[in-house]
């Protein structure tokens, strides 16, 4: 038996309260004409825009935000004329001027002989989720930081170090371009530590770190905490002339910066030892037999009475 006009009706009313009661925000375009044929009153509270003001897709594109319009906008039309379900995310404009995150699910409506003719999908508030997704980008992009940053002196870390190096040293090969390398050691820290306290030790480690960035002037320089007590120094096209230089304006710094020390037969102030190394990477040499040798310099420097440069 056929349903009556009374009971489609009832049957149509029962569906609009049902659609009407949802979260989500119905809505139905006329393919033809692009006229909202309906638009859920939930829009209101959501956007501060009355149903009724919701007459065609000008005013959905135009309370979009403008970063948003164009794509959305295109993508949606070249979806809809292949006949595509598809779903966008944008800031939709509200009535008071600030923007909420949307995301519209569309169903394309076919007639018998395949032409699109309407509409229909709904639209979800989703700016909470986009809150989150926020946060948790802010949070992963900290954590990207901090995985290559020395937690206590703030600037880059071995694990860093590592990555800068290998970079650098391909470079260098590439181009045959010449390579310089600072290691260099805080004269008898663990005695400094001893006479100062830890606090003390932190506080010296940070001004030391300061002072050889300020000393490392051009911007592809590269100062790093290579671990404890040591630092490193990577000096792209630089000779070993250059690098002496750099060398020489860090110990220069750190004699004006004046930090008692009391503990080290190198000097009554902190001083640093620093070994040297520059190479024109060959494909038969590596990174570490590199560094093996700078570090040799570096012990050298110590061995030698502290407070002192080697270089080749």
């Amino acid at each position: 038996m056929t349903e009556q006009p009374a009971e489609l009706a009832e049957d149509s009313s029962v569906y609009k309260t049902l659609l009407e009661s949802t979260r989500a925000i119905p809505w139905k375009i006329d393919w033809k004409t692009l006229q909202f044929a309906y638009i859920g009153p939930q829009i209101e509270p959501l956007l501060g825009w009355t149903p009724e003001s919701w007459i065609s897709v000008d005013d959905w594109a135009t309370r979009m935000h403008p970063e948003d319009r164009d794509w959305v906008v295109n993508f949606c039309v070249s979806q809809s004329e292949s006949g595509i379900d598809h779903e966008a995310d944008y800031r939709a404009l509200h009535k008071d001027g600030h923007y909420v995150w949307i995301r519209d699910v569309v169903h394309v409506v076919r007639n018998e002989e395949g032409e699109v003719e309407a509409l229909v999908g709904f639209m979800f508030d989703i700016s909470e989720r986009k809150k989150t997704e926020h946060e948790l980008a802010t949070l992963q992009k900290k954590l990207e930081e901090y995985s290559f940053k020395d937690g206590l002196t703030g600037i880059a870390n071995r694990r860093m170090f590592d990555t800068v190096m290998e970079e650098t040293w391909n470079h260098a090969l590439r181009h045959r371009h010449p390579l310089s390398v600072i290691l260099l050691d805080i004269d008898k820290f663990k005695q400094y530590n001893d006479l100062h306290g830890h606090l003390q030790g932190d506080e010296c480690l940070k001004q030391v770190a300061t002072l050889l960035e300020s000393a490392a002037k051009r911007a592809r320089d590269f100062v790093a905490r290579f671990g404890g007590e040591e630092f490193v120094i990577i000096l792209p096209e630089s000779d070993n002339e250059a690098a002496q230089k750099v060398a020489e304006r860090c110990q220069k710094l750190l004699f004006r910066e004046q930090i008692p020390h009391g503990g080290s037969e190198a000097g009554q102030c902190v001083t640093v030892s620093m070994g040297i190394g520059t190479v024109i990477p060959t494909r038969d040499q590596t990174i570490n037999e590199f560094l093996s040798v700078v570090d040799e310099r570096l012990y050298q420097a110590k061995h030698a009475g502290r407070n002192r440069i080697v270089a080749a």
